[in-house]
């Protein structure tokens, strides 16, 4: 990582940053709603929002149980057993670790660089530009992918919402609070979606941050809740068990494929999280490369794939593994079938803690919150697409996408139910097939950008020079330990050289050069250098009438060679 980082931004980071930065911070200052985007708590609250949504609270007790008591073929290992326990946390962490989020790494990262430093519009298809070229990005082939995107975040965030209203409505219902009917249904939805349409309507430096700093307050009270009053010192050894046994794990898991297990397992989780990471990669890619901006390359890697990861291993020990020792020593974590039901469990464990009506409550605002930023993330990304990459959309375009994904999930659950919601899903993932060669073409799209910027990115070297002194031969230019006054910045006559005993700063400008590109001759010693060897520009300097062109580093620095060029002729 470090050569593509000195490569990126050399220039422009200073000495304590050793980074690249997404966008210019120093030359083109972010706007006013990207200054708050600077705080990193609030960064990082608003992507991890929008990453897990609704999945973490829905899925964090019932997955690690359901690989417990029924784990896969593959593993041998028999269900209900504290082995099955531990790889059932193994299991989980696969799916909701590293290998997620380094799916929303490869677009985020790729899409921030795209847009900040080569001020292209934020949209997906601008990722395959570097290989493809401009022509055919907005052509019918970039459409295609935009397309892609569209379906994709609209079917996943109505399918999030629907999923959530169910475990809200489950919750209510087993409080003994309300019965379960269509009514509750509706009124659930509206009201959620209205929440999401006031936080789209504020915008991302508003309505957006604040609601997610308020989620993972309020996640973050529950799980310390949890923690505490739950098996504390059992959970803290569970964590540390889990982290080793996820790094230890990781390898063989990548390679499973169980060719000689019959139950599908690996088909009905493994497959389909990946699927689902993927339908989701263009909606959460691009909502964290559009809160990216100023953030270094390397503090973007840490914020969104190695955090995520750490805290999402602690969220799922701390309800997974409660789970597993409660239905292990108490056997009450099942449903009458011997099932694990998806939407009332975390319900199930809060009721064996105190103040379960309490936490019950706070479960079920942050399931809202929760999908509150996923729509509200959501909404935007759609708006973004639609119009061709433009950062600041219509509000009323925003509130049409909100208001269209709550419709389309009440129309599913009060039409056709659970089932109609797992079709939707399972259509949502179907977005994924097309989109992983998008992906794949991208990490070979980005490659190309990347090495060109090492290659031609030059390094700076500071040189201590001591006071200028008459240069030998009585030529009255000043020399500095046989670096020339020209190099230095002198001029030839010695009005430039620095006061007796004074150092200046010596800086130069060193460009690497492909060896081929160099003959020397072994005569003369002469260098000749081809420049046409040189590295060819995958962008080919492409030039838009943009104001995102305009404010990234490109415009910047296309700008600034304009003037020297004018500068030059006068």
């Amino acid at each position: 990582m470090e050569p593509l980082v000195r490569g990126l931004d050399l220039r422009k980071s200073s000495p304590t940053r050793g980074s690249a930065s997404l966008g210019d911070p120093v030359l083109t200052p972010p706007k006013q709603d990207q200054l708050t985007e600077k705080t990193s708590l609030s960064w990082f609250a608003m992507l991890f929002s929008a990453g897990m949504g609704i999945g973490l609270v829905f899925y964090g007790v019932a997955e690690p149980l359901s690989h417990y008591v029924d784990p896969p073929q593959a593993g041998r290992i028999p269900g209900s057993t504290d082995a099955a326990a531990n790889q059932a946390m193994e299991l989980t962490m696969f799916h909701w670790g590293l290998h997620a989020w380094a799916i929303y790494v490869v677009v985020g990262l790729g899409l921030a660089y795209m847009t900040y430093r080569k001020g292209r519009p934020l949209s997906v298809r601008w990722l395959l530009e570097p290989l493809l070229g401009r022509a055919r990005v907005e052509g019918p082939i970039g459409h295609a992918i935009d397309t892609i995107a569209i379906v994709g975040t609209l079917f996943g965030v109505a399918t999030s919402l629907g999923f959530g209203v169910q475990q809200i409505s489950a919750g209510l219902d087993y409080l003994g609070w309300v019965e379960t009917n269509n009514w509750l249904t509706v009124g659930l939805i509206v009201g959620v979606t209205g929440l999401a349409t006031f936080s789209v309507v504020s915008g991302v430096s508003r309505g957006l941050k604040w609601l997610s700093n308020i989620n993972m307050v309020l996640a973050a009270s529950l799980a310390v809740f949890v923690l505490l009053l739950g098996p504390t010192l059992f959970l803290l050894q569970s964590w540390v068990q889990n982290l080793g046994g996820y790094a230890q794990a990781l390898p063989e898991l990548m390679l499973r494929t169980a060719p000689f297990a019959e139950d599908g397992w690996s088909g009905a989780w493994t497959i389909f999280y990946w699927g689902w990471w993927m339908s989701w990669a263009p909606f959460v890619g691009m909502f964290i490369a559009r809160i990216s901006r100023g953030r270094t390359i390397r503090e973007f890697v840490f914020g969104v794939l190695l955090a995520p990861t750490f805290v999402a291993s602690l969220w799922f020990t701390i309800f997974g593994d409660s789970g597993i020792l409660r239905q292990r020593d108490e056997g009450t974590m099942l449903a009458a079938d011997g099932t694990v039901d998806t939407d009332t469990s975390l319900f199930v464990l809060l009721d064996g803690l105190p103040l379960a009506v309490v936490t019950s409550l706070l479960a079920i605002l942050v399931v809202v919150f929760f999908f509150v930023t996923s729509s509200d993330s959501g909404s935007l990304v759609i708006d973004i697409l639609a119009t061709g990459g433009n950062l600041e959309t219509p509000r009323i375009t925003r509130v049409y996408w909100a208001v269209l994904e709550g419709i389309a999930a009440a129309v599913l659950l009060l039409v056709g139910g659970s089932g109609s919601l797992t079709a939707l899903q399972t259509a949502s993932i179907a977005t994924a097939v097309p989109f992983s060669i998008v992906m794949v073409l991208a990490c070979v799209s980005m490659l190309k950008a990347f090495r060109y910027e090492v290659a031609t990115a030059p390094r700076y070297l500071q040189i201590a020079v001591s006071a200028a002194t008459p240069a030998p031969g009585g030529h009255g230019a000043p020399h500095r330990r046989g670096i020339s006054a020209t190099l230095a910045g002198l001029d030839t006559n010695g009005n430039g050289a620095a006061a007796p005993g004074a150092r200046a700063p010596l800086v130069v400008a060193v460009h690497e050069l492909p060896a081929r590109s160099v003959s020397v001759d072994a005569d003369t010693g002469r260098v000749e250098i081809d420049h046409g060897a040189r590295p060819q520009d995958p962008l080919g300097g492409e030039v838009f009438d943009t104001p995102e062109f305009a404010e990234s580093a490109e415009g910047v620095a296309q700008r600034e060679a304009d003037e020297r060029r004018a500068t030059t002729r006068d």
